[in-house]
């Protein structure tokens, strides 16, 4: 927790990251990327971000802890421009999800989400982009959040790809994997909850680039064993996957990026 409140240090009311401004539109809050102010405002004005994702037509649903939606903001880096994004409502898990639902105390866990995206992106670490978020007041001091992440590119998340991968694939898939453990570690970053679903692989041109999900989870804890704990973590969800869903991730398989692992390092 030390750890996490140096994180967030600095995303006061009177005080943004570089690249993005803070909006204060019908009774919201949000912080958002220059280039989407405009559009996120706009929403704002009207109704918070997810609802406004479930009402846009066409969108994608996508089944997390609740309904996220893809679509289209009207919003890009260039002028005139468009860019694909996910909206997700963010809720609690484990025990807390039947409490609190999708209260958080304010100003709830999305600034904490910034910071450790700036900081894994500054590092070089594979993440979707967080271009903005919002919150609304519920009760007391808790308010529901939203966020707003730039879609990655055609792929799916680590077990999907392998299973429909071949052998040259699966090597090139645990390169990808051995590769994220390295960023991870040359950042610093201990990912608590590095499970096989929360690794995504998109799928260009022959190539895989890994990216890395759930980073609220990320912290960065001094003078660690970041790398045996990020690759421990992740072969105990390996195994599980095996033996509880029936993953063909075997014992060879986890040698392998362990081999290929210290290769790259």
């Amino acid at each position: 927790m030390k750890q996490q409140n140096q994180i967030n240090a600095g995303f006061g009311s009177n005080e943004v990251p570089e690249g993005y401004v803070q909006l204060n539109v019908a009774g919201k809050t949000a912080i958002a990327r220059q280039w989407a102010e405009q559009a996120i405002s706009e929403i704002l004005a009207a109704q918070t971000l997810h609802a406004w994702a479930a009402d846009r037509q066409p969108h994608e649903k996508m089944i997390g802890r609740g309904i996220n939606y893809s679509v289209i903001l009207p919003a890009g880096r260039e002028p005139e421009s468009n860019t694909e994004v996910v909206i997700r409502r963010n809720r609690h898990g484990g025990l807390l999800r039947a409490v609190t639902g999708e209260l958080f105390l304010a100003p709830s866990r999305a600034p904490l989400e910034l910071a450790i995206y700036l900081r894994l992106a500054a590092a070089g670490v594979n993440t979707p982009e967080l271009i903005a978020f919002a919150t609304y007041p519920a009760l007391c001091n808790l308010v529901r959040c939203d966020v707003v992440t730039r879609r990655l590119p055609p792929g799916g998340d680590f077990p999907d790809i392998w299973n429909k991968s071949g052998t040259e694939s699966r090597h090139a898939l645990l390169t990808a994997a051995a590769q994220l453990l390295k960023d991870l570690t040359e950042a610093g970053a201990w990912h608590a909850d590095l499970n096989l679903k929360n690794i995504y692989i998109a799928c260009q041109e022959n190539r895989m680039t890994p990216y890395i999900l759930d980073i609220d989870r990320v912290t960065f804890p001094a003078n660690d064993d970041i790398a045996g704990k990020n690759f421990s973590r992740l072969a105990r969800s390996a195994r599980k996957w095996r033996d509880k869903w029936g993953l063909d991730f075997s014992e060879k398989d986890i040698e392998r990026l362990t081999a290929l692992t210290k290769e790259i390092h």
